[in-house]
């Protein structure tokens, strides 16, 4: 969990970030991100950087003009700006620096698409994409190697969605071959769609049923879902044949698990006592 201290540095700098891109384009937004995911690269890629900008011995300014001196005339100097701002503050450790970079890039990516009307599309897109890995035990493997070579890594991802989804789609599960905030690839990705999800002010409920759902049963189940919780709910559906019947529904840690296979398992339990 980051420090308030950490969270402080955030908020800072997501606020310097609004105050420099308010009338910015769709296109703008995409742009800054990718800068910024571009920094949070080279600080995975180069731990005594990330050392050096949260140095308590230095000052917040020093910290700021060593990244100004880095990336002046590199970067958009919004991006510079957010930056500086950013490793102005304090951090506890290199990796909650890290960490923060990426949340930044990932929410002017969000900002971009939200711009463009493409959130609820982007979303959905992460989704599916998750339940095609997952769907492939090769797949996953491959994907999910960190110590396999990155750019083979990319291509495989490009490969799937380039022409398919949307481009904050693909740039976000690229960011998830990574591993996003030091999670597994699918634990990024999962963590990517709810926060989503979270920027258009929705909680997430992950729903598995034997066949598809009609358009009245989801948003009947939608209705029911977001009168427990007093906020809107998206629902990411998947289709698993093999629980029999009924309904599975997470929401965050809540699981409400009313299959046929789970009554299964549950009676054979009890007969084998």
């Amino acid at each position: 969990m980051a420090s308030s201290v950490s969270q402080q540095a955030y908020a800072d700098a997501v606020e310097k970030l609004a105050a420099g891109t308010g009338t910015a384009t769709a296109a703008q937004l995409a742009s800054v991100a990718d800068e910024i995911l571009s920094v949070a690269g080279l600080l995975r890629a180069q731990p005594r950087l990330r050392r050096a900008l949260i140095d308590p011995s230095r000052s917040g300014a020093d910290r700021s003009e060593l990244v100004r001196s880095l990336f002046s005339g590199k970067l958009a100097e919004v991006t510079v700006d957010t930056l500086g701002t950013l490793v102005s503050g304090r951090f506890s450790r290199p990796s909650e620096l890290l960490d923060a970079t990426e949340r930044l890039g990932v929410e002017v990516l969000l900002r971009s698409a939200e711009k463009d009307g493409k959130l609820a599309e982007v979303e959905d897109e992460l989704f599916r994409f998750g339940q095609i890995v997952s769907g492939s035990a090769q797949l996953a493997v491959t994907l999910s190697d960190s110590s396999a070579p990155s750019p083979r890594r990319v291509k495989l991802v490009g490969d799937l969605l380039k022409g398919k989804a949307q481009p904050t789609t693909l740039r976000l599960a690229e960011l998830s071959l990574e591993g996003f905030g030091g999670r597994s690839f699918e634990g990024s990705l999962t963590r990517l769609v709810e926060m989503t999800a979270a920027k258009r002010d929705r909680q997430v409920a992950y729903v598995t049923v034997a066949k598809p759902l009609s358009d009245a049963d989801e948003q009947a189940l939608a209705t029911k879902l977001s009168g427990m919780y007093e906020r809107a709910v998206s629902l990411q559906v998947e289709v698993d044949p093999a629980i029999i019947g009924g309904v599975s529904v997470r929401v965050g840690s809540d699981l409400y698990d009313g299959t046929i296979l789970r009554r299964l398992n549950a009676a054979k339990q009890a007969f084998a006592k």
